[in-house]
């Protein structure tokens, strides 16, 4: 049963986006249909299973002591989930379909599109006689809304939708990337919100990457990127309380020295770069050639970089086909004030 989201919960944080979200224009919010899969797990079991394999405490979203703890239970969750080794194999958004802790625990799970056959099989591995039922969603569709310059009560407008938009929550990452929105095949999101129009899909990843925001698999490549270094703990993915999870060992002892180096941040060029000509990793170097880091990926002037924080303030180069090519990065606002310190 699809569930019915609360305005109350997501109006809370549209100053902080107003204050953050540069893209300008008179109307309420631009909506982005996403192209990530949604993946539904349902059963007895569900969040005992998932809270096996995933970075965060999926226990928050069953968790409580009858229906009036449910208004407590978050509508959404970020997590990873690792390899044995700890690395990244594949970032996801959880959301919650049960209305009390009394019902039957039900969660979608959002991902990139490309890795939904590789999740399954993930998933299926580690089944074994769970009870739990894991299946692809295909009658339902993501989106992105990110508020405007006069973003109105938008989720009022969503909630007297709910048949056609049944879920509505803040993105669980950071606030400066508004909403996600679960709809019907075939709804236009735009028609439910006044004043609403279908942003331009580049438009959203280049907030994303503005915002230093890693999303799929070309900015967390599977077995590489590391959930510490890829600002994890900073988008809310991540509990060091919950106890074991695949991949928690080199996690739990990082975080515990307490030592990171090297972080994913934003980057910017002078002009536009044909991204699908730059090689996957390409090596960013300082003015004096060190190594300075890797760029993961981008769309025309900005991307996306995994580089030391020492480094963050010199003249960087991105090695692209034997030309150097300036780039500057930068600490996102939205991070921790202690963070770049």
């Amino acid at each position: 049963m699809l569930v019915r989201a609360r305005a109350a919960a997501v109006t809370t944080t549209l100053p902080g986006m107003r204050r953050l979200w540069r893209g300008g224009g008179s109307w309420a919010a631009a909506c982005f249909p996403l192209g990530r899969a949604l993946l539904d797990v349902r059963g007895a079991e569900t969040a005992v299973f998932l809270q096996g394999l995933l970075t965060n405490d999926v226990t928050q979203l069953v968790a409580g002591d009858g229906p009036p703890a449910a208004a407590t239970l978050p509508r959404s969750l970020y997590a990873h989930a690792l390899n044995v080794q700890g690395r990244c194999l594949y970032d996801l958004i959880l959301y919650r379909l049960h209305e009390s802790p009394e019902e039957e625990p039900h969660i979608l799970l959002e991902c990139d599109s490309g890795v939904l056959d590789a999740i399954q099989k993930h998933l299926k591995l580690y089944k074994i006689r769970r009870k739990v039922n894991i299946t692809p969603c295909l009658d339902l569709s993501l989106w992105a809304v990110i508020p405007g310059e006069k973003a109105g009560d938008i989720a009022s407008s969503l909630a007297k939708c709910a048949d056609q938009a049944p879920i509505l929550s803040p993105d669980p990452r950071t606030e400066v990337m508004g909403w996600r929105v679960i709809t019907k095949k075939g709804v236009n999101l735009s028609e439910i919100i006044p004043g609403s129009h279908v942003g331009n899909i580049q438009d959203y990843h280049r907030h994303r990457y503005k915002q230093g925001i890693p999303e799929g698999v070309k900015d967390l490549p599977p077995g590489v990127a590391l959930p510490l270094e890829s600002n994890l703990a900073y988008m809310n993915g991540i509990s060091f309380t919950k106890g074991c999870y695949i991949g928690q060992e080199l996690t739990a002892r990082t975080h515990h020295v307490g030592v990171i180096r090297k972080r994913l941040l934003p980057v910017q060029f002078l002009a536009p770069l044909p991204t699908d000509r730059i090689p996957e990793g390409a090596n960013i170097v300082t003015e004096t050639g060190k190594s300075a880091g890797k760029f993961r990926f981008g769309g025309g002037e900005l991307g996306i970089a995994l580089l030391r924080l020492a480094n963050v303030n010199e003249a960087l180069y991105l090695n692209s086909g034997g030309d150097k090519v300036k780039l500057t990065a930068s600490i996102p606002e939205w991070w921790p004030k202690t963070a770049s310190k």
